[in-house]
């Protein structure tokens, strides 16, 4: 794999957490994605030329921590926060930079910016935009072609989300514990949203819209690993899988639809899933609903 390609695989990978972890130091994720794209532009000047790094994700925070540092310098009315950035024993050179994983908090900062980006104070349109921009790493033009919408309003749709997200304050965090019921079930629909576009297409020639589904699949996978004790979170991994699972069941050889009852079920296998949601679920009767669910699913893979 060249360096370019190389730079854009890490960055898909590991932008969400960066913007992430600088929004924490910065307060505002329309910053902080503008710094992470600094580090980013950075990283396709230097690699090519000097190699990539052993620990390219490494490598990236660290450079854009110092690109934050040198921007809080630079405005001065933000001393007190170059002041906390300072004394961050993170910032440290890239070579001594531990991986993302390991730096402290990190997975709670990529939670709260999932919440961030799915706040109630955006539209709906704009929640999905903006989850695909911050937390999926993809590209403005990428997320304009899943929409079938020019570019350039794809990309004012994004800069309004991350302007309103300014405005109105929202705090970079997790929900309390009373609040993340409401707040998780707009995160879940966002996700489903885009998985639900990918299965069945609104626009366009293509009845389904893989890329699309993968994309809310990883996301889901994501939740479910920040969130393990969620059923709802578990419940979703299972309801992608198993109708992913009939992908390739649902179009005929020159992409012609086959009807439900004529699909091949023997790759609609989404059973472990739904046990992993009941062993997370707090009562008996949902627990006894997903066993079920699971078991009627094992039963149609093999009728």
């Amino acid at each position: 794999m060249d360096a370019r390609r190389t730079v854009e695989a890490v960055w898909r990978m590991e932008s969400p957490r960066l913007i992430a972890s600088l929004t924490r130091l910065v307060r505002d994720v329309g910053t902080a994605e503008e710094i992470a794209q600094d580090a980013f532009v950075l990283a396709l000047e230097q690699w090519p030329r000097d190699g990539v790094p052993d620990n390219p994700g490494a490598w990236l925070t660290a450079t854009a921590k110092h690109k934050a540092i040198d921007r809080i310098r630079r405005e001065r009315s933000q001393q007190s926060k170059y002041t906390q950035i300072a004394v961050d024993p993170s910032a440290q050179q890239p070579s001594a930079m531990p991986a993302p994983d390991a730096v402290e908090g990190v997975e709670d900062d990529l939670l709260a910016l999932v919440f961030v980006a799915c706040h109630p104070v955006l539209p709906r349109e704009s929640r999905v935009a903006l989850t695909l921009r911050l937390v999926g790493g993809l590209r403005t033009d990428e997320i304009a072609r899943a929409f079938l919408v020019p570019s350039a309003t794809m990309g004012q749709r994004i800069s309004r989300a991350k302007r309103t997200l300014s405005e109105a304050k929202v705090p970079f965090e997790v929900p309390s514990r009373e609040e993340l019921p409401a707040r998780l079930s707009a995160v879940l629909e966002v996700v489903y949203l885009v998985f639900n576009e990918g299965y069945a297409a609104t626009s366009g020639e293509d009845w389904i819209r893989r890329d699309l589904a993968a994309e809310a699949m990883r996301l889901a996978r994501v939740l479910a690993g920040l969130l393990p004790r969620e059923p709802e979170v578990h419940g979703l991994v299972a309801l992608t899988e198993l109708q992913a699972s009939r992908f390739a069941a649902r179009l005929g050889p020159g992409g012609e639809p086959i009807l439900l009852q004529d699909q091949d079920r023997s790759r609609w296998e989404a059973a472990r899933t739904l046990e992993d949601a009941a062993a997370t679920a707090p009562t008996r009767r949902e627990r006894n609903l997903l066993m079920a669910r699971a078991a009627a699913a094992s039963a149609r893979t093999e009728s």
